[in-house]
């Protein structure tokens, strides 16, 4: 569907409301303009290796853990 299809089944669907709806409708519409637009920005660049020295891994970090003996051969 093209945008003026859209439009036009929009106009369609909004004939067929009921009075009560048109006006919650209308307010939407206006809270929606009076709000202000928030341009989009891209989010931040990362950087590769900016947490080194963060953490740090212990040396037996690969050692099997004594919870998990009974499941192992």
């Amino acid at each position: 569907m093209n945008t003026a299809d859209l439009k036009l089944n929009l106009f369609r669907q909004i004939d067929n409301l009921p009075e009560e709806v048109l006006l919650q409708l209308q307010n939407l519409l206006n809270s929606w303009q009076q709000q202000p637009s928030t341009p989009l920005t891209s989010p931040p660049v990362r950087k590769a290796g900016s947490a080194k020295g963060f953490y740090q891994m212990k040396a037996d970090f690969d050692a099997p853990l004594d919870d998990f003996k009974e499941y192992m051969p």
